[in-house]
């Protein structure tokens, strides 16, 4: 899932090599933190969140085919 995030948020931004993801475990789910550049910050939420919603969307999906609770924040 790490992987997942970190190829669509790079696809995103203007400073891809300054994304960061890092992947923890809490109870039943996985958390993934997304960290990008504050400039690229309004490209990775979008308009009213609209491409954040859709990457959480997208993580979930691919999540459910292993039967797993993942979580996507971005900082």
């Amino acid at each position: 899932m790490k992987e997942l995030v970190e190829v669509i948020a790079k696809s995103l931004v203007d400073c891809p090599n300054e994304v960061q993801v890092t992947e923890t475990t809490k109870d039943d789910a996985t958390v993934i933190e997304l960290k990008v550049a504050p400039s690229d910050m309004g490209k990775v939420i979008g308009k009213q969140g609209r491409i954040a919603k859709a990457i959480r969307s997208v993580v979930k999906a691919a999540a459910s085919k292993d039967d797993k609770k993942v979580i996507v924040e971005i900082v």
